[in-house]
């Protein structure tokens, strides 16, 4: 290692080191300032921009100057594949906690040398922590929200994305992300996700009813199956406590289809109960090979009635996908006139599982490209949930 690399290498790390120092005790609005305060130790500015919860605009935080498009940009750039971005003077890294996509932070490309291993490394800690940062302090108040949000959300929509988990989570050999429509008015879909040891549990739900009334109802849901799952309860305890939930709150005949599942991640063995919902489909190879449809019951809230006493299980592949999706989906109207249907969706899944692209990207232009050839917005709340079980699902990632 040269002097001016080791120079170079200490100044970001001590860059690092103020910047942990200087974020103990700010408010989150206080955060660029203070990367761009610690960044100049190490000789460069910074300008940090966060994506939209639409994933298709990275706001600039503070909110001076214009966004940029996704899709139509180095910033962009430097998001959709998760890798560090050059233009001209500049470089555009992608700002992540852990595998959920944040936005992207600017640096002066001569002060982040990416040719030299040790300043990469420097540079990449730095840069990680900065999306840390962001996630830790979203919880802290309204800053971050203000930026990522388009326009007001409603009531309904507020209480179902507070209970929601990180749209993309990784770990291991597998990656989950969802996405959800119309993002500021939706109050009925949700899905849910944990880990335990090396068990994948997730779910997708969507309720009956529009806006509030969904939402309380989604809600119940969310929380009944969640606190079973925590406990340790298997599938069908989750759906019997939501069945039970759902009748002592409401008792007018409110529901919510869903899928519950289990994923071995050792094995790819996937344990589910499908109360009503739409059957996920499993891809291999850009190609359905399966659809999800055993383990049927009626939706949660309804009594319970099931057609099968224990969950369904079929065996994934190493690379195998699965796409779980709410029927706001597949019933808005597309521009022909007619409904969407499973047939264009399952069109879209195979034709973007075929560009190889990480989960998180194929799931956001899947949602993009389902969107453009709908008739208008989407009439009901609309949900997609894919898992990739693959061992270099989370490497294909890193930054």
């Amino acid at each position: 290692m040269s002097e001016a690399s080791s120079d170079s290498a200490w100044a970001w790390r001590t860059a690092t080191t103020e910047l942990l120092a200087r974020t103990r005790f700010i408010t989150p609005s206080r955060l660029p300032a203070a990367v761009a305060e610690a960044a100049g130790k190490a000789g460069t500015t910074t300008r940090m921009y966060l994506g939209d919860h639409e994933q298709r605009r990275l706001r600039p935080f503070p909110a001076v100057g214009d966004p940029f498009r996704i899709d139509a940009s180095p910033a962009g750039m430097a998001f959709r594949t998760t890798s560090p971005e050059r233009e001209g003077g500049w470089l555009w890294y992608p700002l992540l906690d852990g595998t959920e996509r944040l936005g992207v932070l600017r640096l002066e490309a001569a002060a982040a040398d990416r040719s030299d291993a040790a300043v990469r490394a420097e540079v990449d800690r730095f840069v990680a922590l900065v999306g840390h940062l962001i996630a830790v302090m979203s919880a802290y108040g309204d800053a971050f929200e203000r930026i990522r949000r388009s326009e007001p959300m409603s009531a309904a929509a507020e209480l179902v994305w507070q209970m929601l988990p990180p749209l993309t989570y990784g770990a291991d050999n597998f990656v989950i992300s969802a996405i959800l429509q119309p993002v500021y008015t939706m109050g009925g879909d949700a899905f849910d996700y944990g880990v335990f040891d090396s068990t994948l549990h997730l779910g997708i739900f969507d309720s009956t009813g529009h806006h509030l009334r969904a939402g309380l109802t989604t809600a119940v849901t969310l929380s009944a199956t969640r606190a079973v799952r925590r406990a340790g309860g298997g599938l069908m305890a989750q759906a019997r406590a939501a069945d039970e939930a759902l009748a002592s709150e409401f008792g007018d005949s409110r529901f919510t289809t869903a899928v519950l599942a289990t994923i071995d991640l050792a094995s790819g063995a996937v344990r589910y109960v499908n109360a009503g919902h739409p059957p996920p489909l499993v891809l291999r190879k850009n190609e359905i090979v399966a659809t999800l449809d055993g383990g049927r019951r009626l939706p949660l809230g309804l009594g319970g009635i099931a057609a099968a006493e224990e969950p369904a299980e079929v065996r994934l592949e190493t690379g195998d996908r699965l796409l779980a999706y709410s029927d706001g989906v597949i019933e808005a109207l597309a521009r022909d006139g007619a409904p969407f249907g499973i047939d264009r969706l399952t069109e879209l899944a195979a034709r973007h599982a075929a560009d190889g692209l990480p989960a998180p990207e194929t799931l956001r232009r899947m949602n993009h490209d389902v969107l453009a050839q709908y008739d208008g917005p989407p009439a009901d709340d609309a949900t997609l949930l894919l898992v990739e079980w693959a061992g270099d699902a989370v490497g294909r990632l890193a930054p």
